[in-house]
């Protein structure tokens, strides 16, 4: 697993104005779109491109397109669903799959509920979007399955990650698949409730209002 801190001020500072509790869902719903948008340029930096022909108004030249076939983005429901907006401006062209995986607040394992995917997933670049890299769980869970069905590359794209987490995805896949692990930052710690510290609390919650 290969992990990419965006080492950027406007993700500093769009990322403290997320963490401030009194930022209403309005402001937040933006805000996580504008920072997706910035962590999607960083984790498209190895999207698969071909040569292209094309006229420009002066001559034929050879450009690049990406290729077939085109990446997947999947959000994991619910929470990463404010994501999708910010990932597809940079990648319209992607497909785009859904997967509801869900915290057992109890036994804190991730619990699969909906699946909107592509049985065959062979040789594609996958992207998964989670705001959150708390326990572990959902991440290793959502990786599990679409590598399953073929994918060949991951890249996971999360607002905020813990070190407790990122130990855990790291344990679980080894070195045997190509998995990136893209996020604005990495936090302290997990508190006894398995919350990110210092987080920005339940990125759902924030995103949509408490259900």
């Amino acid at each position: 697993m290969r992990l990419h801190v965006a080492d950027h001020p406007l993700v500093d500072h769009k990322l403290t104005v997320l963490r401030d509790k009194n930022t209403p869902s309005a402001t937040f719903r933006q805000l996580v779109d504008e920072l997706v948008t910035l962590l999607a340029y960083e984790a498209t930096r190895h999207v698969r491109i071909e040569p292209h022909v094309i006229e420009t108004p002066v001559t034929t030249t050879t450009g690049a397109k990406i290729s077939a076939p085109a990446p997947i983005v999947i959000p994991i429901l619910r929470a990463g669903l404010g994501m999708l907006e910010g990932m597809t401006r940079l990648l319209p062209t992607a497909e785009v799959g859904f997967l509801g995986l869900q915290r057992d607040e109890t036994t804190y394992e991730a619990v699969t509920y909906a699946n909107r995917l592509p049985d065959d997933l062979t040789d594609r670049q996958v992207f998964l979007l989670d705001p959150m890299l708390a326990t572990g769980g959902t991440l290793v869970a959502a990786i599990d399955y679409v590598l399953e069905r073929g994918a060949r590359e991951v890249t996971c794209v999360c607002l905020l990650a813990a070190p407790e987490g990122l130990e855990v995805v790291d344990r679980a896949l080894g070195g045997r698949v190509d998995v990136e692990v893209v996020v604005a930052a990495v936090d302290e710690r997990l508190n006894e409730k398995k919350y990110i510290v210092p987080g920005l609390g339940d990125a759902g919650d924030r995103l949509y209002g408490v259900v």
